[in-house]
């Protein structure tokens, strides 16, 4: 049996729970204007340059970052499109909390005309 096409297998991790760690979503921060080497990426971080290239490795399985080889090299950019997913999740929870704000602001300003009347 031969080994399945990587790009038309399913992702080992998706966009939440690649975002969960506190540690990979600084990384996407760190690599929204710019390609960079795990080296590099490597000394923003008191976390091993192993355990950065984990991290890293998780999120390309979530198809957050790409790797391109430049020589000897590797780096690492973002791409942002799986994120999409999460705001579409996201807006539905701002439309709900956006009417608790608007109830609250309704509940304070008619509880101060109470108080001035």
């Amino acid at each position: 049996m031969s080994k399945p096409d990587q790009a038309n297998a399913s992702p080992k991790h998706d966009v939440f729970q690649a975002i969960a760690d506190p540690t990979r979503r600084s990384l996407l921060q760190l690599l929204v204007d710019q390609e960079l080497p795990v080296t590099v990426i490597s000394g923003h971080f008191p976390i091993s340059r192993t355990a950065v290239s984990k991290h890293l490795r998780i999120l390309a399985e979530a198809g957050l970052v790409q790797e391109r080889k430049v020589g000897r090299e590797t780096r690492y950019h973002l791409v942002s499109e799986p994120l999409l997913e999460l705001k579409d999740w996201l807006s539905f929870y701002e439309r709900h909390w956006e009417n608790k704000l608007a109830m609250l602001k309704h509940y304070v300003e008619a509880d101060n005309q109470d108080d001035k009347g």
